[in-house]
């Protein structure tokens, strides 16, 4: 038994990894804790310092990519791993999350990677684009379940900045014309305990399962090369366990990413086997625990993602300060040939943020994702419309959504902006950036 070991994990989500992980953990005999906005809390007296609630290793499941302030997150993480030990150190997850960094790294140390290109001018970053062949992806150096990346004709010209973030050239590779396709090998530790062929949806090209891709079990007709590969990688990089993105192309493999938060789902769909209990076994034994391999492989069976034990409850009575946000407001539309400011329309009745084709247009928001159907004023039927990732700049903040695409030149505002984006605000209709206008509202529901 481990009694005497306790487990935290820092996450600031509600993830079903971190629930698989603390539950494991528990399985195993460990104490758990959940180091997140009701639990955690650091004190300096006398020059004692206090960690509470009190653990002797932290697993960091911190999404990066998906915090407002980074730093901020990264910070705290960094402050934590100088207290405990750590599985996933911060600078390491760091590298991980900023794509172009980690292939930096993996290059550097003779690793296989598919060309790529990254400037901080325009000018620059648009020359000898022909190197790349006709299709080239174009993508932000940090980015999450697909989102910031897409694939686009060699001649179309693009910013070093979508947003706020980074974005940069990659050679497109792939070896199937038919469906576009990677492999996911899942890292702990020095054991590779999963795989899987992931296959891109129909009409897209990205493979991520949050975007509906399919996945199949690989991990029997792994090849030693491709295991060495993905374990060398996550070394490399600095990381403890991490899913690692391979790709096969006519001449060979290449790494296109390191993940260090990767999600469990899809690789449990198509292994039967999850790798939280894998984490768990790490991070007790790395705090001088002993654990039963083959109740490891036991609990690898389930993908437990319950509410675990140690789960805080939040307080009855909360409340969260909203920003106020007005009736028509001004905002940036961004997109990968630039960002544009624009009046918008805050629309409550609205499901779905929509942008005017030709601003759409003019800032680049493609490729299209999906066709749904608006449902407008008195159309029963609706309207369909293509949906593409947008990013909307309010005050300071950034919100990618995907947006529809519409004919708007009908209509006072290039912009409408729905509960996607209005879910973070409190809408005040007496304030507004110009005249008075009257728009019927939309709402929209996506297409069988």
């Amino acid at each position: 038994m481990n009694d005497d070991i306790t487990v935290g994990v820092l996450s600031l989500h509600n993830s079903k990894e971190t629930k698989a992980i603390l539950n494991a953990a528990d399985d195993l005999g460990a104490g758990t804790e959940w180091l997140r906005e009701e639990t955690l809390s650091v004190d300096i007296d006398d020059g004692e310092v206090t960690l509470a609630p009190d653990v002797d290793i932290i697993v960091n499941r911190l999404l990066l990519s998906k915090e407002e302030q980074p730093a901020e997150a990264l910070g705290l993480a960094t402050m934590l791993d100088r207290m405990r030990p750590m599985l996933n150190h911060p600078m390491e997850t760091m590298t991980a999350m900023h794509k172009f960094a980690s292939g930096t790294a993996l290059a550097e140390a003779g690793l296989p990677v598919p060309d790529a290109f990254m400037a901080l001018s325009a000018d620059r970053l648009n020359e000898d684009r022909e190197k790349f062949g006709e299709e080239v992806v174009y993508k932000t150096a940090i980015g999450t379940h697909g989102g910031g990346t897409w694939k686009i004709d060699a001649g179309e010209p693009v910013n070093p900045m979508v947003g706020s973030r980074q974005a940069f050239l990659q050679r497109f590779i792939d070896h199937d014309q038919q469906r576009h396709s990677d492999l996911r090998v899942y890292v702990v530790g020095e054991k590779v305990v999963g795989a899987m062929n992931r296959y891109a949806p129909e009409g897209d090209w990205r493979t991520n399962v949050a975007l509906g891709g399919d996945v199949e079990n690989a991990t029997e007709g792994l090849t030693d090369e491709v295991k060495t590969m993905a374990k060398r990688a996550s070394d490399v990089v600095g990381l403890d366990y991490a899913g690692v993105d391979i790709v096969e192309g006519a001449d060979g493999y290449y790494i296109l990413e390191v993940n260090p938060t990767a999600g469990f789902k899809g690789l449990f769909q198509a292994t039967g086997r999850s790798p939280a209990p894998f984490i768990a076994r790490l991070a007790i034994e790395r705090a001088g625990g002993e654990v039963d391999e083959e109740r490891v492989y036991e609990l690898a069976a389930t993908l437990d993602d319950s509410r675990p034990a140690c789960m805080p409850r939040k307080p009855q009575e909360t409340t969260t300060e909203l920003s106020v946000i007005g009736y028509i407001e001004e905002v940036v539309a961004m997109g990968t040939r630039g960002q544009k400011s624009v009046l918008a329309k805050s629309d409550t009745g609205a499901t779905r943020t929509s942008i005017d084709s030709r601003l759409a247009a003019e800032i680049g928001t493609g490729p299209i994702k999906d066709i749904v159907r608006i449902k407008s004023g008195s159309l029963k039927s609706g309207k369909s419309r293509p949906v593409v990732d947008l990013v909307v700049g309010i005050g300071g903040r950034q919100h990618t959504v995907t947006a529809s695409v519409e004919d708007r030149a009908h209509m006072d505002y290039p912009l409408l902006l729905g509960r996607d984006i209005l879910q973070h605000y409190h809408v005040d209709v007496r304030r507004r950036a110009d005249e008075e206008d009257d728009e019927t509202p939309a709402d929209e529901v996506a297409l069988e």
